[in-house]
């Protein structure tokens, strides 16, 4: 590897390279702040809820396994099973919505 300087081609593609990255204003804030963030923020979230797309099997799962986890609590009254039904239902009902959803073309 040598020490001297780059070669007159070389030196203008990374010329060119940093002219680019000084032109993105998030990279810049990103390098100023010196801190990355890696929690996902509630837009991501909320984007990544908006672009899900179930498949008709898996919705039918989802729809199995909260009947059954509806059952059983009604059958035994366990606090345990009433709420693994009351946080998959939610989930189920919005497979259910946005597999309809695409179906009907909306």
């Amino acid at each position: 590897m040598s020490i001297g300087r780059l070669p007159e081609n070389e030196q203008r593609i990374l010329d060119e390279m940093e002219r680019v990255l000084r032109r993105d204003r998030r990279l810049d804030r990103r390098m100023r702040t010196g801190r990355l963030d890696r929690r996902p923020g509630l837009t991501r979230i909320l984007a990544r809820a908006g672009s899900y797309r179930p498949r008709g099997w898996s919705v039918l799962v989802l729809l199995a396994v909260s009947v059954a986890l509806m059952v059983a609590g009604i059958v035994t009254s366990e606090p345990g099973v009433i709420w693994a039904f009351a946080a998959l239902w939610p989930l189920t009902l919005f497979a259910a919505f946005r597999l309809m959803s695409r179906w009907c073309g909306g």
